[in-house]
């Protein structure tokens, strides 16, 4: 590894992780996690168009019409948004774009002909380049306002666990990239994200509309779609359906038990949903209707 090439394939891979990071935590002080992870389902439209511009992939008309559904389903979920702010929404999107271009770069690292490394050399080598960017960004940012006590608020252990977490995921998707390909690690987090928009419902309370919710169902399906392909998908839910009927014959009372908490689980969402909305005038409603019944009897 020559210094020319570490400057020209390896640094800018480090530039971009870090830029990446930034904007992705910056992000989170805007927005929703809900929202985020909404945004984030843009991710595979993003790349496609980067493996496009940067020459990894040919352009393909046909797969840009499949992964426009995304972006209508991000475009209809950020008009339900009920908490949007414009300066979390841009410093998410360029998390995006930047993480696109990264993706592309590690990609073609571990896969083209001119490279073509291992995936855990790779990490080796554009590792230290994101450290020294990401302490360049905290020397005129936050050197000055964080302490030692809020550190130790933390918690030394959390921030250990919080590393190894980060550097396992890290060690991972190079893997998952060098045997497969930057697109499918993007479209593999799609449970993920479903799951993180459930979890910051229950933990957090972040509210989300219905039109954020249509929205967001609308760009999922258009990340299965893409996945999978017609003919695919068509086998797919044809053999669950098979499953599904197969399952309620030897197992009924399971079955009805799993449509119960399907039915729950919807309910609760739809009241989530309506509930930031509508929550303050009821409330308000019903203590006037409570007082006059007082009143009433009173009389």
């Amino acid at each position: 590894m020559t210094g020319r090439v570490y400057l020209r394939a390896i640094v800018p891979i480090g530039i971009f992780f870090s830029m990446s990071l930034i904007c992705g935590n910056q992000a989170y002080l805007y927005l929703s996690v809900a929202f985020i992870q909404m945004l984030k389902a843009t991710m595979p439209v993003a790349v496609l168009l980067t493996t496009w511009g940067l020459g990894v992939h040919p352009p393909n008309m046909k797969t840009l019409g499949n992964v426009s559904f995304i972006v209508i389903g991000v475009v209809i979920a950020s008009f339900g948004e009920i908490q949007f702010v414009l300066t979390g929404f841009l410093w998410q999107a360029g998390g995006i774009l930047f993480e696109a271009i990264r993706l592309t770069m590690v990609e073609r690292l571990l896969s083209g002909g001119e490279f073509k490394m291992d995936p855990l050399v790779s990490l080796y080598y554009y590792a230290p380049a994101c450290a020294v960017m990401n302490g360049l960004v905290f020397l005129f940012t936050e050197f000055n306002t964080i302490a030692m006590d809020d550190i130790h608020r933390v918690g030394g252990l959390t921030l250990l666990s919080n590393a190894s977490v980060a550097f396992l995921l890290n060690v991972s998707v190079v893997f998952l990239i060098g045997k497969t390909s930057s697109l499918v690690l993007t479209l593999s987090g799609v449970l993920k994200d479903i799951l993180l928009v459930f979890a910051s419902m229950m933990i957090f309370q972040d509210p989300v509309s219905l039109l954020q919710a249509f929205g967001y169902s609308i760009a999922l399906g258009g990340l299965v779609y893409y996945k999978l392909g017609a003919e695919k998908l068509k086998e797919y839910l044809a053999g669950g359906s098979r499953a599904w009927a197969e399952f309620g014959q030897t197992r009924p009372a399971a079955r009805k038990l799993m449509v119960f908490a399907a039915l729950c689980i919807a309910f609760f969402f739809v009241l989530g949903s309506l509930g930031p909305k509508y929550a303050p005038d009821s409330t308000g409603k019903i203590y006037n209707n409570i007082g006059s019944m007082m009143g009433e009897k009173g009389a």
